[in-house]
């Protein structure tokens, strides 16, 4: 039975944030990827090519956010704005929180813009549709309501409310101490988080569940098991002052009591957890990004595994499958590597979405999956952005580095995603000061959730 579940929740990662109609069945949003020298010339440092890829990315949260909302679209195709225009994404939008308190460190907005900013999204949060205090994957950026995922998934999505809380409690650390308005704007932001019902996603079981909706109830009926993106839900669960679990739906749920360590070894390195859909090779790398960008693995340890261990092994797996290349795709290597969820190519060369990992890899590099790792491969992440930045001509765009590529089809995918944009300039930013990590880990909550789930961790 957990097998089951487990393809079928790798089913559903291959269909988060994935297209529209328009995008999934045409050309928009695609782009040739023409001949380069195989060695570009370097003409920026390191320091000034992480400079460059915050401020550009930062624009996707900034330029590029709902009109309305000041929430994050789901995606920008800068060649078709108008294209699901108002469709927000609760998870990137927790993404887009944490995007706007770098933008302030790194003066691309001011404080005063940032707060006036972040007031509206907190404001336009508060209205929205919530389901026992669980926001929903999709939501109009006009009016706050549900747009369905999926044909039952119409309610309460408690993973991309992970997400979006994680992003909440930084804005709460960051402002706390600061003028009347921005303690106001940090106690709304506390409200919020503390008004998600996690134990009723629990049905009364140890575990939780993904999805409930008025209409469907818990019919898609998905646990969350590990090892995939979804330990944040587990902490942020437990760290709850008032609709808190009890350590044994971790141990249930999440763990599986134990059985989702793994014995399994990739290239010198071992899995140590059984990755969802992908126990041989590690998943995709967003497994070790989403729930990490305020939630510092290193040194996080539970009874079972150390989640530092984790992320910087399956890192490393995927650059040394890269560099195997068992399937012998143009340019992959040392400098050309990432697999990870994001748009793809269709077999007939329109846009498409895949889970790419190692074994679905389809020849399709994710700037993301290698930049968003550079907290746990530096030197390797580093290099590849350094080779995304020598094809800057066809990679880098209006908000950033462009959401995929295929140097074997020539191809690129010249659209954005909000759930590939922000952890690359969190990411960098966490590599660069600890900034969200140090917000997040000093939050009174979390640490009483982590004590309870029985974490040891780095202060």
């Amino acid at each position: 039975m957990n097998y089951i579940k487990n393809i079928i929740l790798f089913s559903l990662l291959v269909v988060i944030a994935s297209c529209s109609k328009s995008e999934s069945q045409g050309p928009t949003g695609v782009s040739e990827l023409p001949e380069t020298p195989e060695e570009p010339v370097v003409v920026i440092t390191d320091e000034e090519l992480l400079d460059l890829t915050q401020e550009s990315t930062f624009k996707y949260f900034w330029d590029y956010a709902h009109p309305n909302s000041g929430a994050a679209k789901e995606r920008y195709n800068p060649k078709d704005p108008d294209n699901d225009a108002n469709t927000v994404t609760i998870g990137g939008t927790g993404f887009g929180l944490m995007a706007i308190l770098v933008g302030i460190e790194r003066n691309y907005v001011s404080r005063a813009e940032a707060v006036n900013r972040l007031e509206t999204v907190v404001s336009f949060l508060e209205s929205a549709d919530r389901f026992h205090g669980a926001w929903s994957h999709w939501v109009d950026g006009n009016t706050g309501k549900v747009i369905p995922f999926s044909a039952l998934d119409d309610g309460g999505d408690l993973v991309e409310t992970a997400f979006l809380v994680q992003g909440l409690i930084c804005v709460k650390e960051y402002f706390k101490n600061g003028s009347t308005a921005e303690q106001a704007l940090a106690n709304k932001a506390d409200e919020l988080w503390k008004g998600v019902e996690w134990n009723w996603y629990t049905q009364e079981e140890d575990v939780l569940y993904w999805h409930w909706s008025p209409a469907n109830g818990f019919a898609i009926n998905l646990a969350l098991k590990g090892y995939n993106e979804t330990l944040i839900t587990y902490v942020l669960a437990a760290a709850s002052p008032d609709y808190s679990i009890s350590k044994s739906v971790y141990d249930g749920g999440w763990a599986s009591n134990g059985t989702f360590i793994s014995s399994n070894n990739a290239y010198g390195f071992p899995l140590l957890v059984k990755h969802s859909g992908s126990e041989q090779l590690g998943g995709p790398l967003f497994f070790s990004h989403y729930s990490f960008l305020g939630l510092n693995p290193n040194g996080l340890s539970d009874e079972y595994v150390n989640y530092g261990e984790v992320s910087i092994n399956h890192s490393k797996i995927n650059y040394n499958y890269a560099i195997a290349n068992p399937k012998n795709y143009k340019d992959y290597g040392e400098d050309c590597w990432g697999l990870t969820a994001s748009y793809s190519r269709n077999t007939d060369g329109s846009l498409g979405y895949a889970a790419h990992a190692p074994n679905n890899d389809l020849g399709v590099i994710s700037p993301t999956a290698a930049i968003s790792s550079i907290v746990y491969t530096p030197e390797e992440s580093l290099q590849a952005l350094q080779y995304f930045y020598g094809k800057k001509e066809q990679l880098l765009g209006t908000a950033g580095f462009y959401d995929a590529f295929s140097p074997q089809y020539n191809w690129v995918a010249d659209s954005y995603l909000a759930i590939d944009q922000g952890p690359q300039i969190i990411m960098i930013e966490n590599y660069r000061t600890g900034l969200l990590w140090n917000l997040f880990m000093q939050n009174d909550a979390v640490t009483v959730g982590l004590t309870k789930l029985g974490f040891t961790y780095e202060n």
